[in-house]
């Protein structure tokens, strides 16, 4: 319907039938097609749980609070000051008033080519129907956005004129039309109307303010974009009681006025909004650079994330901290850990939680349960690097884990905890998904501006709730102005203050969706999705975007699985990734200079026999006493040492290295430690005498059992650690005296399945679902609303169901089976719960009928005992 139509009629006939206007939502949801029905339940998932048994009740459920309220926070910024527009215009709303409210007396093209948009958006969810002459709100969304006592509205507009008098005595609004020069009425009602019609005449409202005192007027502007209501005192200024006297100002209280919604949208020029905002914040670019230096960068930072990944597991190969109580992980181990990585504990939080969110990391499960490595991260250690990082930036894109979080307090004052169980947040993952797709709007190489960024996103989806309840303004007494706030602006917009800081951290100012924004950037960042804050070509790859120019995402059902574009990422990211050497430049101040990344065996075994002494482009490794004692133990022996250096490096062998290997191994297993208690065995006694009289051994609790044999009153492991502390170099050994080897990564836990992400409300349908939804909502509606062929005596008993007896009922269903028609049936399933069908039977035998249900929309057979009644139903229904 077009808006040249408006002047038609207001009611239309019912038969008209197919174009008669809708009477209610659900004959407005009954003349969508199935197109129309899927996106409704595609936008609103929510109304798919359960399956509506037909178009009514799909429509009641629409229109319940939690729903439309949910609804409501999934709309941009025109289209909610759309629909809080309509709150405050009367109800039904022809579009011209609509138009008028969001335009003002000036107009507006922008807004006339953007309201059509939003107009369809509203409708499209159901929160919108009725025809453009008689547009309605659904009544929830009008109770939730409509100014009340306890909140104004979000356009700052307070109660008409009939609701701030509807509490008022018939003389004082007499004398109210009679101090604003209008002809007294006979009854209240058509008082209130003349007052009405006075505010709402632009000419006569304005010749009534040209008589306004300047501070009257003063008064007016303080009141007219909200907050409506002003407290005033019980003897008030002069210009409060002129503006009261004419009704300018009308008492909610005894002491507290209103401005009437007529005299504010003059005030205003007619519009409800200060700024409406029909068009999206266009992205502003902060840099541009070229392509290739975006990926080199964001290969860079790829690599440096799958470095600091293994640094943090590998330290915790024997085990990490503990478990809390509450879960997750003390602050104080995460602090340790910090220092470890040398990185501060929020970004130290993040790669804890990525490692968690990717199932590289879980607790172990035991009695005294502690964080280790799982099974999967040795399995994703003999990946090549590129699928690493796609195992790690594909579950962070979808994980509504929230590790900047990390350090705040949740709702009931408890600090929140790195792997915790507190730290989920619905919001996370579609926050993600959509800043990176809004940097993928720019060319390739542009970087974003973050505040034009973080503007869009307040566009796309506002802030709700934070502006609806300021104070009333306090006018002044005769005597002077009276202490109290002044003026304060309510508006939709005045909750998204605080995304100017910078940072990274749960103490970032705005709200959650504001910070969500800003730690992905960081992370993004982090992780090499983005280089130089643009976005790379395996980012776009990721997010199946095209990669040779830039383009919105508009095809979302085209989408394919994450875990194939995470393949299309990896494949993009591997020839940007440094090649892996299989060599060392060993020096004569025993380090060794790995060159680049070591291939995976070489840098496990170098990493167990020397310790990394400084990282970057070339990696520093330095030998050591202990290093070289840790490389024994695992097994090896001074050849096998001697062997590898030669064979893996490109420099000889330098003297001090090979001195340093062989000294050790002389001294690596002259004592074996064992369990007695704990014992110590050497062949030498003077060496046994010289650990007993020296005075660092006192700890230990040593004593001599046999020449060759000292007794200790402590475990082997601390008394391996206290020998190496002396000095000394002794070796485990077994009960059967083998010297135990150790590997450093022997420990790990059971096998463990990455945490599962929480949704933020119920899971977008997909496409089938859809589809069997809308077909099962058709045919209930069908049975509901299907003309039944008149009785010669009532059929139907208490519910709607009918009533027949069983004689009657076989004799229909074996007559609709001959005829082949469809026939209206009740049916009581074993759970005693009653529905209505229609059914066409098909087969009548052995107390079952058989035949196509049109509310399943399949072929069914039903106990003839549990049919309460069956009716034929009308001709043309058939």
């Amino acid at each position: 319907m077009g808006i040249g139509e408006l002047d038609r009629e207001a009611h239309v006939p019912e038969a008209t039938g197919a174009a008669a206007a809708p009477r209610t939502l659900a004959e407005s949801l009954r003349a969508r097609g199935d197109e129309g029905l899927s996106r409704l339940l595609r936008a609103r998932p929510d109304l798919l749980n359960p399956v509506p048994n037909d178009l009514t009740q799909l429509a009641t459920r629409a229109g319940t609070r939690g729903s439309v309220v949910r609804a409501l926070e999934r709309l941009d910024r025109f289209a909610l000051q759309t629909a809080e527009a309509l709150a405050v215009a009367p109800d039904p709303a022809p579009y011209p008033v609509l138009l008028g409210l969001l335009t003002g007396d000036e107009g507006d093209p922008e807004i006339e080519a953007a309201l059509p948009g939003a107009v369809a958006l509203l409708r499209e969810q159901a929160l919108l129907w009725g025809d453009e002459d008689r547009l309605r709100l659904v009544r929830t969304a009008r109770e939730l956005l409509a100014p009340s006592a306890q909140h104004s509205s979000p356009t700052g507009l307070g109660p008409t004129v009939a609701e701030a008098t509807a509490g008022m005595s018939p003389g004082r609004v007499q004398e109210i039309i009679a101090t604003a020069g209008l002809t007294a009425t006979h009854d209240p009602v058509s008082a209130v109307r003349v007052l009405t019609e006075l505010f709402t005449d632009r000419a006569r409202m304005g010749a009534l303010l040209d008589e306004a005192s300047p501070e009257a007027l003063s008064v007016l502007d303080r009141l007219v974009w909200g907050p409506p209501y002003g407290e005033v005192t019980a003897n008030p200024a002069p210009p409060v009681r002129w503006l009261r006297d004419r009704g300018l100002l009308l008492p909610v209280s005894a002491r507290t006025m209103v401005l009437p919604r007529e005299v504010a949208l003059h005030l205003r020029g007619g519009r409800a909004h200060r700024a409406p905002e029909p068009l999206a914040p266009e992205l502003g670019v902060a840099r541009d650079y070229r392509p290739q230096v975006v990926d080199s960068a964001a290969a860079g930072q790829a690599y440096a994330a799958l470095a600091t990944v293994e640094e943090l597991l590998k330290s915790w190969d024997q085990g990490g901290p503990q478990v809390l109580r509450a879960g997750g992980m003390s602050v104080r181990d995460l602090k340790r850990t910090a220092a470890a990585l040398d990185l501060s504990e929020q970004l130290t939080a993040f790669w804890l939680e990525l490692c968690f969110g990717a199932g590289l990391l879980a607790s172990d499960g035991e009695a005294d349960e502690r964080y280790a490595p799982t099974p999967q991260y040795d399995d994703w250690l003999d990946l090549p690097a590129a699928e690493r990082w796609a195992r790690l930036v594909a579950p962070w894109l979808m994980s509504t884990r929230t590790p900047g979080l990390v350090g705040g307090a949740d709702a009931k004052g408890r600090t929140l905890a790195v792997l915790g169980p507190d730290l989920d947040r619905g919001p996370a993952p579609e926050v993600r998904h959509r800043v990176l797709e809004l940097l993928a709007t720019l060319p390739p190489g542009a970087a974003a501006e973050p505040e034009s960024l973080f503007a869009r996103l307040r566009w796309e989806r506002p802030p709700r709730g934070a502006a609806q309840t300021a104070p009333a303004q306090t006018f002044p007494s005769p005597t002077g102005p009276a202490s109290g706030s002044g003026p304060t602006a309510v508006g939709a917009g005045s909750a998204a203050e605080g995304f100017g800081a910078p940072g990274y951290g749960p103490d970032l100012p705005g709200d959650l969706r504001a910070r969500l924004a800003r730690w992905t950037l960081a992370e993004a960042e982090l992780l090499g999705l983005t280089g130089r804050g643009a976005l790379a070509g395996p980012a776009r790859a990721l997010l199946n975007l095209p990669l040779a120019e830039a383009a919105a995402p508009a095809d979302h059902g085209g989408r394919v699985e994450l875990s194939v574009a995470a393949g299309r990422a990896a494949t993009l990211l591997a020839p940007l990734l440094p090649e892996a050497v299989d060599h060392v430049l060993l020096q004569a101040d025993l380090t060794a200079v790995a060159p680049g990344p070591l291939r995976r065996p070489l840098a496990d075994a170098l990493a167990v026999l020397a310790d990394v002494e400084s990282k970057g482009g070339a990696t520093v490794y330095r030998f050591t006493p202990g290093s070289v004692r840790r490389a024994l133990d695992s097994g090896r022996s001074a050849s096998d040492l001697h062997d590898f250096l030669t064979a893996h490096s490109r420099t000889p062998v330098p003297q001090p290295l090979a001195y340093l290997i062989d000294d050790v191994a002389r001294r690596h297993g002259h004592l074996r430690i064992g369990a007695a208690s704990a014992y110590v065995r050497c062949d030498d006694d003077t060496v046994l005498g010289e650990i007993l009289a020296d005075r660092r051994s006192a700890p230990l609790g040593l004593r001599r059992l046999a020449p060759t044999v000292l007794a200790a009153q402590t475990d082997p492991a601390s008394l391996l650690d206290g020998l190496r502390s002396m000095g000394y170099a002794p070796a485990a050994e077994s009960a059967k005296g083998d010297v135990l080897i150790t590997r450093a990564d022997a420990y790990r836990t059971p096998a463990r399945t990455a945490p599962v992400p929480v949704p933020d409300g119920p899971p977008a349908p997909d496409t089938t679902l859809l589809g069997a939804a809308v077909k099962a909502i058709r045919a209930g509606d069908r049975a509901a609303t299907a003309v039944r062929k008149e009785q010669p005596a009532p059929v139907t008993a208490a519910g709607g169901l009918p009533r027949t007896s069983a004689a009657e009922t076989l004799a229909t269903v074996q007559a609709a089976a001959m005829t082949g028609s469809a026939v209206w049936i009740g049916y009581v399933n074993a759970e005693g719960a009653a529905s209505q069908r229609v059914i066409a039977p098909v087969r009548v035998e052995g107390g079952f009928v058989t035949g196509y249900d049109h509310t399943a929309d399949e072929v069914r057979t039903y106990p003839l005992h549990r049919i309460t009644g069956v009716a034929e139903l009308a001709d043309d229904q058939v």
